[in-house]
């Protein structure tokens, strides 16, 4: 099936579409954006994304977009693209001007959405679980905005990579652990789960609202609170969540083995949950 994109109501293959040169997302960061999956040819958890999407914009004062706007958009493209475990990734820019760094209350939002086959995360990763690394938190104080500035992810990205890692774990200034460089993240500490409070200092991720909700159906005690580097180091399990992630395992961080090395019990359980409310399996 083709992969597509939509730039302003306009659908072709993702190689001809063409954005303007002055659209501010391009030029200043000054864009949102949301990643949306698809299982067996239905979106999940669409109204989520949408919501979010609306917080961003409202944050950003950006003018009002009508919902069923974005959710016709996304549907027309979702559909012709006739992919059915695709990703959707939606993003809107201020709009388009000579470079400047004011910007007129009169632009128009830019609406772009491209649909590709949603990558697999490889088995091993799933089975084996994943070593992260630590790095300092460099990025700006709205995480909670879920924006195109995403640099000091990219390097963290990238860091970890080089380290022979597979991804990266955000520590504040003060020592707090936060998330990771796309995923929230959880640790089990005994019998109950910690994960960062929403703050202006994470992303108020989907996945980790499902799985939390999972857990509450499950009597799995959830603990939205502030943990260190050394209760990271020191849990039982540790685990990330997130549109492409969803649940992933943490087995090694920076050089320490996380428990026995292996992927634990309770992400296994909720990885499972988590697919069986997403659809993922016929």
């Amino acid at each position: 099936m083709p992969e597509l994109a939509y730039v302003n109501g306009t659908i072709t293959p993702i190689e001809e579409a063409r954005v303007p040169i002055d659209d501010r997302g391009y030029q200043f960061g000054d864009a949102v954006y949301e990643y949306i999956a698809s299982y067996t040819g239905r979106l999940f958890a669409i109204e989520e994304h949408l919501d979010r999407l609306e917080n961003s914009l409202r944050a950003l004062a950006y003018p009002p977009i009508p919902r069923e706007e974005v959710r016709d958009a996304i549907m027309s493209i979702f559909q012709k693209a006739g992919i059915e475990q695709a990703g959707i990734y939606l993003q809107i820019s201020r709009g388009v001007a000579p470079r400047n760094h004011a910007y007129s209350r009169q632009l128009q939002p830019q609406i772009i959405i491209t649909v590709r086959q949603l990558p697999e995360i490889p088995q091993a990763h799933v089975t084996q679980g994943i070593h992260a690394i630590t790095v300092p938190d460099i990025r700006w104080g709205r995480c909670d905005i879920k924006t195109v500035q995403l640099l000091p992810n990219t390097l963290a990205k990238q860091q970890a990579i080089e380290a022979g890692a597979q991804d990266a774990i955000f520590i504040s200034p003060d020592g707090i652990v936060r998330e990771a460089t796309s995923a929230n993240l959880f640790i089990r500490s005994g019998d109950h789960l910690l994960t960062h409070p929403l703050t202006p200092n994470i992303l108020p991720g989907i996945t980790r609202a499902v799985l939390i909700g999972i857990c509450q159906e499950l009597g799995i005690d959830v603990r939205e609170q502030f943990f260190d580097r050394d209760a990271l180091l020191a849990a039982d399990e540790v685990f990330l969540t997130g549109t492409v992630t969803e649940v992933l395992s943490v087995c090694r961080v920076d050089d320490r083995v996380i428990a026995d090395g292996q992927p634990g019990a309770r992400a296994k359980k909720l990885r499972g949950m988590f697919e069986a409310r997403a659809g993922k399996h016929p």
